[in-house]
């Protein structure tokens, strides 16, 4: 019996696979990613050899006809795939999002996946859970365990494609964080940067001023190494956190 988890973003989807019953952290027996264009190819490549799942739970981001690509490749299998919509509560975060339903699904999950590392530690403070890929999200979680909100913004490719679709003579190659860029590559670089850790850090101080303690900053999404040697507060990197939230949203469901 095995327990497959699945992670729709913007550009890539994201696989694992665990044993039943596994719990957040754990590593997946196997795993995988294959961007948008080629899902039409996982039943005949990445999941010829899978196991087939007994239960399926996923996020996505990509609008519904994403999602019926992806079970269409689970056919064969012969079950029902659940995917998370989120909810007033669930795992013991409640949703304080103006319309609960409306809240990223990934957003969701993730933070989900952030208490579920909080208490596998023992800290029982606030969160701030951090994404960073085509988009970047920061989601502020209080003591208590409500979702309080967040920001989304731009990743360093949508801002760079802004800039060179906006501004002259800009199409340069990607360059280096710096204290003080001397060219234009390390100033497009360092300037999109310094946005996203800005925003980070500008959350992480108001929320340290409401909970009236430093929250814990865990740091997930495929471009999270490029932004956290430049990030000036304490924090992590989780590379499974999603994962880790589907396997807490699974463990709750039973």
């Amino acid at each position: 019996m095995s327990f497959l988890a699945i992670d729709i973003g913007n550009t890539r989807l994201k696989w694992a696979a665990y044993p039943e019953g596994a719990q957040p952290g754990s590593a997946p027996l196997q795993h995988g990613a294959v961007f948008l264009e080629n899902i039409d190819r996982l039943a005949d490549e990445d999941w010829q050899a899978l196991t087939p799942p007994t239960r399926v739970l996923g996020s996505n981001v990509a609008g519904d006809a994403v999602r019926r690509r992806v079970e269409e490749q689970m056919e064969h299998w012969d079950l029902t795939p659940r995917w998370v919509v989120p909810s007033t509560e669930a795992a013991g975060i409640r949703n304080g999002y103006d319309h609960p339903t409306r809240l990223g699904a990934d957003r969701w999950v993730a933070v989900i996946g952030a208490r579920a590392h909080a208490l596998q530690r023992g800290f029982d403070g606030p969160l701030l859970t951090v994404m960073v890929g085509t988009a970047v999200t920061v989601d502020a979680v209080s003591t208590d365990g409500q979702f309080l909100g967040g920001l989304i913004l731009p990743g360093h490719g949508i801002m760079l494609r802004a800039l060179e679709g906006g501004t002259a003579g800009l199409r340069v190659p990607t360059g280096e964080v710096r204290d003080f860029p001397t060219n234009t590559s390390d100033a497009l670089t360092t300037g999109g940067t310094f946005a996203i850790t800005g925003a980070i850090e500008h959350m992480h101080r108001l929320l340290t001023l409401r909970e009236g303690r430093t929250p814990l900053l865990l740091m997930t999404g495929g471009a999270g190494w490029k932004v956290a040697p430049a990030l000036d507060a304490p924090h992590e990197l989780i590379e499974g956190l999603i994962f880790d939230g589907l396997l807490a949203l699974a463990a709750a469901r039973g």
